[in-house]
């Protein structure tokens, strides 16, 4: 069964919030983040960018960097910005864009959980990307960002988050640049909202596989270090928010090809039967919508290559029906000739990249269901790459775990 863990947390006060937090590190590069914090000497984004601090020659992994987090870290901790709970609380976390709100539980989740599969995956890590994280969690005795996990609620959970809200008021509430209202609550009966997690069996990882992967790696080096057991210390446990799988949406992850022939095209065509007049959006499940020179088209799936439940996403069968034999992409992960454009820059940003000449054509895809995502995890398999893109985002520096 799920553990979950309350914590002292650090949170910005309210008249900072909004100056302070940022969106996460990893939907923004270096450039980005520099125009982003400018101006802003206390944006949590010289937390976890901190290299945006340093000479523009400095190597991207060099222990300067790791350092310079650390150090903003401690001067935004100690500064009057930031207060820390002296008692150890939940919070409820809400997120509202458009008059639709996604609500969850900011609380520690177990690294024992996540190494026994109690939080399951359904992505692959990279062992660059895990070192880098790694050093910033073991540099700066801190998870600065929580991850996003997501659950089948009893109805228990829910019920406890909406009377938190019902009988208190926020202690964080803003919006920030992109729209989003950011909400928080804190919670006073942790021991029941404990109890309530305690009959959830699985939990899964919505987004942020990499920061679990490094909070288990730097957990199992400080347990060498200390010789502390699993679940004893406080590094044993990460910052994540854990969403109602009801309260989760999951938007199309679309895909841009950079250079396309005229046979590659013609072979698509007469292969698929391609609808001319199509919406940019797909109607269904099983459809993609396709943009090439100035014209959508429909184009409706080749049928799973197997029964086994990824076969059947529709990023699979793209993969395996289209890009795959007709586009010789083999690896999306790697191949330069293919890139992907999140569902929330819409399917305009997919014809400016046509028109644009940037790529020659795109393919708009139906969103993957978070059922599809739950059900590939429970069966221990692995969602092709960029199968999701969840919006919002959860915003970082709002509440941050020491330890």
């Amino acid at each position: 069964m799920a553990i979950v863990h309350p914590f002292n947390g650090w949170l910005p006060k309210p008249d900072k919030a909004a100056e302070i937090s940022s969106v996460p590190y990893d939907v923004i590069n270096t450039e980005e983040a520099k125009k982003m914090a400018k101006g802003k000497p206390e944006s949590f984004l010289h937390v976890i960018r901190p290299e945006i601090d340093l000479p523009e020659n400095t190597p991207f992994h060099a222990d300067e960097v790791y350092e310079k987090g650390a150090e903003n870290l401690q001067k935004l901790l100690n500064s009057d910005s930031m207060m820390q709970d002296d008692k150890q609380s939940f919070y409820v976390y809400q997120l509202e864009i458009s008059g639709r709100k996604q609500t969850g539980v900011f609380a520690c989740a177990s690294v024992e959980d996540y190494d026994n599969d109690v939080i399951l995956k359904h992505e692959l890590t990279r062992p660059d990307k895990e070192d880098d994280r790694t050093r910033h969690i073991l540099t700066q005795s801190a998870h600065a960002e929580p991850v996003m996990l997501t659950f089948k609620d009893t109805s228990d959970v829910t019920f406890l988050m909406e009377k938190t809200m019902m009988t208190s008021e926020p202690v964080i509430n803003f919006q920030a640049d992109d729209g989003v209202w950011h909400r928080i609550w804190k919670i006073t009966s942790p021991a029941d909202l404990a109890k309530a997690f305690s009959e959830i069996p699985k939990l899964y990882v919505a987004d942020g596989h990499h920061r679990c992967k490094s909070a288990s790696r730097a957990a199992e080096e400080l347990r060498k270090k200390h010789s502390t057991h699993p679940g004893e210390a406080e590094y044993e446990y990460f910052p994540a928010v854990l969403f109602p799988l009801e309260q989760m949406e999951i938007m199309p992850y679309n895909r841009v090809i950079k250079k396309v022939t005229d046979r590659e095209f013609t072979q698509l065509s007469t292969e698929f039967m391609l609808s001319e007049g199509a919406e940019p959006d797909p109607k269904e499940k099983g459809f993609v919508s396709v943009y090439y020179q100035d014209k959508w088209y429909e184009l409706k799936l080749p049928e799973p290559v197997s029964d086994n439940v990824v076969s059947k996403l529709d990023v699979a069968r793209l993969q395996n029906g289209i890009l795959s034999p007709i586009f010789g992409i083999e690896n999306p992960r790697t191949d330069k000739n293919i890139d992907f454009v999140g569902g929330i820059r819409g399917t305009k940003e997919l014809e400016n990249l046509v028109d644009s000449g940037s790529a020659d054509l795109a393919f708009s895809m139906y969103p993957t269901a978070i059922e599809e995502l739950v059900e590939v995890s429970d069966e221990g398999e692995l969602m092709p790459p960029k199968s999701t893109w969840f919006e919002p985002k959860l915003r970082s520096g709002l509440i941050i775990h020491t330890f």
